[in-house]
């Protein structure tokens, strides 16, 4: 039996601190970094998805940011397709690859036994959604997706067409949800995985998802979110980020732009909250608490033992 590739991960919401412990941990063993964020890979982005600086990566290599333009598309079966090629491409350099981020289905997709394209099909049924997107327009068949798969209708935007109508598809073939599908299918883990879970005691995460809203205002959000607004980049998965979307409402004059501020602040918290209980509920992870940051060092070494115990590695001396 082939021996499976060695690989870690780290998760955690939006604030928790991954960008930093990951810097930690690339430099403790020899890692190259490969994005798990599903807006981070948009370019010019930068601000409102909290993206790390060249100056920041300390010539540390970072994959899937900044591979395509904010009008193009991106789905989680292309995240798993890159993310496995990846992965051997970094371990043929002798390097140990490390997926960090916070987008959980794009994750559990790539380190997970799926197999998007084996749900079954019906070309008949998928035509006839073809005429009525042409006819109706394609909010029609987004709002049916909302009636019987609210949670795909949340990650798919309407004009995405191609996306809403496979989603139906599937129901209409199988009677159950992406979700459920998903769900049923029992994957295994495809690497030898160290799955490591960064997590906060609830008020501290909340006030520093506001301070870095805060933060990122000072950075400039607003300049970078009007350059999309300016573009007339509108209608596509991009802009549909948090950071993004509310600031859009502010231009299209809807709310103030403290009310924007306010909202985009609301639903960040309510973001992270979704973030955990995804890993809770979808994934096996070690969780370490990062409540007390004062103590850094001693957070490290616990990660440390947890990632050598469970790869039978050793830190670079």
């Amino acid at each position: 039996m082939k021996e499976k590739q060695k690989l870690l991960v780290l998760i955690g919401p939006t604030a928790v601190g991954k960008t930093k412990l990951s810097m930690e941990l690339a430099k403790k063993y020899d890692a190259e970094i490969i994005s798990g964020d599903s807006m981070q890979i948009y370019k010019g982005m930068d601000i409102g998805t909290a993206k790390i600086s060249p100056e920041e990566m300390e010539g540390i290599p970072h994959h899937l940011i900044d591979v395509k333009e904010a009008e193009e598309s991106f789905s989680a079966a292309e995240f798993q397709e890159i993310v496995r090629r990846k992965i051997v491409e970094i371990s043929e350099r002798g390097k140990m690859p490390m997926v960090v981020g916070g987008t959980g289905l794009y994750i559990q997709s790539a380190i997970y036994d799926y197999h998007f394209s084996e749900a079954p099909s019906d070309p008949a049924f998928r035509l006839r959604l073809e005429k009525e997107a042409e006819e109706k327009g394609p909010d029609s068949l987004h709002k049916e997706l909302k009636r019987i798969d609210p949670e795909s209708a949340a990650r798919i935007h309407p004009n995405n067409v191609r996306r809403v109508i496979r989603a139906l598809e599937m129901n209409h073939c199988t009677g159950k949800t992406a979700g459920e599908l998903r769900a049923n299918q029992l994957p295994e883990l495809v690497y030898d995985t160290a799955l490591i879970g960064l997590t906060m005691e609830r008020e501290l995460l909340y006030s520093r998802i506001n301070l870095r809203v805060d933060l990122m205002l000072k950075q400039g959000l607003l300049d970078e979110v009007k350059y999309f607004y300016d573009k007339g980049l509108r209608d596509c998965q991009s802009i549909q980020a948090i950071g993004y979307k509310e600031l859009y409402e502010y231009f299209d004059g809807k709310v103030l732009l403290s009310e924007a501020i306010e909202n985009l602040k609301q639903n960040s918290r309510r973001y992270a909250k979704r973030q955990l209980t995804w890993f809770r509920n979808k994934m096996n992870v070690e969780w370490f608490d990062m409540t007390d940051c004062n103590d850094a060092g001693k957070k490290i070494a616990e990660i440390s033992l947890f990632i050598e115990g469970k790869l039978n590695i050793k830190a670079n001396t």
